[in-house]
């Protein structure tokens, strides 16, 4: 065993590449690298980079401290409807819960409107005679001979998964449970998933969706997380293995084989948590997380250095941007909006003539045409290559030659001559194209939130946001823009802060006029008890912090604003708190409060939660020489004119250097385009600070 001790590694697993990062006690990156995603088993790819990464620093995997690990693969499983066979169990008389939805079309004039795909079919819908209450009474006992019934219909249709979603669950358990254990008793390798776990909040298509999604990669993730585990063990790793939920916090093996519905986004949720660590060190209070890979892009918005989280959002949408068109899905969240643009991302021309790139990617396998391993489509990263933006032989930190020829052709033949362009002006239409996509959305992600993006920071990272970064910022109305050290692998630096935690959301309704106190402050004490041991499972000797929610609306209202609590036993004198903390919070959203209405809460949240890991000290890189920068032709983003770029290695960079665009700053892992109206300088924490001139720097 070597004597270091502290260091942690953390693993992203993307749709093309998997980043690797090792760091030790303090913060500091020790190696990290880029390898091509292994689809077919997702552990090859990691382990590759894992290797890599303790090879050049001459360590094994018996002397990590600490391993932490996040995938797309529950993700993709949903997306691309991968998962177990599954059927539902619901209350008599409430079979059509799916199939209802909320009773209204996501998109009212569309004829031929596209209903979400919600996994589980009518035929696969079955019920059980019981019924509770809205407060958890017993109103029908839990009937033996319907649940026999039910099981049979289970092993008919040969079931391989089952959700449990019976009503008002929330507040009572009992039947669920015993309904699992009847199942268990005749199907013993039956993976069984209760709402009562997954989600105990009230409205049912929610709570079914949550536990029908659940059930339905439970299965798969489960085999990957033991295959993944016994993979590491076999190699000499003796720490625990912490996965990343979509909260942006770390749990056990143990909680996401049981939760794997908390794995979704855990990738982009690292990419979060690395910008308000960024955003804290640099006292940035406004900041727009801004991180594109080779699948996607991810915008979040951070204000005081806390990421936006929601507690619902919405899987595999029929239509992209419209809500209500996919699979909700009630977890607790870092939101962000995703769309399929990124660096794998491949461009069409439909019937009508019409430019488009994504969401459809060549992902790492065959990847771009240019990675010369069989693509045939036109990506993002060819328009990039042809553009001049990408070194062909320092891709991926050279481990990937690429192939101009091929790129050319790929921008040729698939766009250029459906709509009479040579391979340079396809180019520059594809990175318009995708570019105008990532700002929009980003400008409607922020109407939506009620905030401005002008004021904001932009921070960037990915494979491809540094390459992009300026290109959004300009159309999205940003003037500013940073870069943390190793953007590249930003996610899985990411990793590294996020905390080990755990959030409760149940159901307990009361109003503030007539606060129900011993049972508020019971359900609080209750969800401690079943949060705190699963956050002890991962952190057994670190201090945990807690932070109470309640999710507040007036009377007759569909929806709650989520309003920060007082971790304390409730008495009388916090009711005039909590009334002006809700009346603030609303007409900071809505303009005004309404004077005179009754308040109630329907939901309350506890999150438990370890201390945040410790922020490294400034970087102050000194090199004894700064080697001859080169230079090369770009394609001017803001011309279209070819023009000579600097190209300048990041690793010459000293506190306070300056570099004037056109630029190149490339690092092994990404480079960064430093437009003709920005400019990039250093600063003590080794981040690269992009500011837009007011001239405009047109060239």
């Amino acid at each position: 065993m070597n004597a270091t001790t502290g260091l942690r590694l953390a693993i992203d697993i993307g749709g093309t590449f998997t980043d690797t990062v090792l760091a030790d006690a303090n913060g500091t990156i020790l190696g990290s690298t880029k390898t091509a995603t292994t689809p077919k088993n997702p552990t090859l790819g990691a382990a590759e980079g894992a290797q890599t990464v303790l090879k050049a620093v001459k360590l094994a995997f018996g002397d990590l401290t600490g391993f932490v690990h996040g995938t797309t693969l529950a993700t993709n499983a949903l997306i691309e409807r991968n998962g177990a066979l599954v059927s539902t169990i619901t209350t008599e008389g409430f079979r059509d819960i799916l199939e209802i939805g909320y009773e209204r079309r996501y998109s009212q004039y569309d004829i031929n409107i596209d209903k979400p795909d919600l996994i589980v079919p009518r035929s696969r819908s079955f019920t059980v005679v019981e019924r509770v209450s809205v407060s958890g009474d017993i109103l029908i006992p839990l009937d033996d001979c319907s649940v026999q019934a039910a099981i049979d219909a289970l092993e008919d249709s040969r079931t391989e998964a089952v959700a449990i979603c019976l009503l008002h669950a929330y507040a009572n358990p009992s039947h669920e449970r015993r309904l699992r254990d009847m199942i268990h008793a005749r199907l013993p390798d039956m993976v069984v998933s209760l709402s009562s776990d997954v989600s105990p909040e009230a409205r049912e298509f929610d709570r079914l969706c949550t536990t029908v999604a659940n059930a339905y990669i439970q299965p798969l993730m489960s085999r990957y997380l033991t295959d993944f585990q016994l993979y590491f063990e076999a190699e000499g790793l003796i720490c625990p293995i912490l996965m990343i939920t979509a909260s942006g916090g770390m749990t056990t093996l143990e909680t996401a084989r049981k939760f794997p519905i908390r794995l979704v986004e855990s990738g982009p949720a690292g990419g979060a948590i690395l910008a308000a660590n960024t955003a804290r060190k640099s006292n940035l209070r406004s900041v727009l997380s801004f991180d594109m890979g080779g699948t996607t892009a991810k915008l979040c918005l951070i204000d005081d250095f806390r990421p936006q989280t929601a507690r619902r959002f919405e899987v595999s949408r029929a239509a992209r941007f419209i809500k209500g068109s996919g699979m909700p899905v009630r977890i607790p969240v870092l939101e962000m909006i995703e769309i399929g643009a990124g660096g794998g991302s491949i461009a069409t021309v439909d019937r009508l003539g019409r430019l488009q790139v994504g969401p459809q990617s060549a992902g790492s396998e065959p990847g771009p045409a240019a990675f010369g391993k069989g693509g045939t489509a036109a990506t993002v990263t060819d328009a990039d290559l042809a553009l001049g933006y990408l070194d062909p032989s320092g891709f991926a930190e050279g481990k990937l030659t690429l192939d101009t020829d091929a790129s050319d052709v790929a921008l040729h033949e698939t766009i250029g001559e459906r709509l009479k362009l040579n391979a340079g002006e396809a180019a520059v239409g594809i990175s318009e194209i995708v570019d105008e996509s990532m700002a929009s959305a980003g400008r409607m992600h922020a109407v939506e939130s009620g905030k401005d993006l002008s004021h904001r920071t932009m921070i960037a990272f990915g494979g491809n946001g540094p390459l992009h970064a300026t290109r959004v910022a300009r159309r999205a109305g940003v003037t500013r823009i940073l870069i943390p050290p190793d953007p590249g692998v930003g996610s899985a630096v990411g990793f590294l802060f996020a905390p080990v935690s755990f959030e409760l959301v149940r159901s307990h309704h009361t109003t503030l006029s007539e606060f129900d106190f011993e049972g508020v402050n019971a359900l609080f004490n209750k969800m401690i008890a079943d949060a705190e041991p699963l956050v002890r499972r991962g952190a057994p000797d670190q201090r945990l912090d807690r932070r109470r929610t309640a999710f507040m609306r007036y009377r007759g209202q569909g929806h709650e604003i989520e309003i920060p609590l007082p971790d304390r036993t409730f008495a009388s004198e916090d009711i005039a708190d909590l009334t002006r903390a809700f009346e603030t919070s609303y007409a900071r959203q809505f303009s005004r409060a309404v004077p005179g209405m009754t308040i109630e809460v329907l939901n309350w949240g506890i999150s438990i939660f370890t201390t945040r890991p410790r922020t490294p000290a400034a970087i102050h890189r000194h090199p004894p020489a700064r080697p001859h920068r080169t230079r090369r032709q770009i394609t001017c983003d803001l011309s279209g004119k070819r023009v000579d770029a600097e190209i300048i290695d990041r690793t010459e960079l000293r506190t306070g250097d300056q570099v004037t665009g056109p630029a190149l700053i490339v690092e092994a892992q990404t480079t960064t385009l430093v437009s003709a109206d920005f400019t990039a300088s250093v600063d003590s924490f080794g981040n690269l600070l992009l500011t837009k001139s007011s001239a405009g720097g047109a060239e």
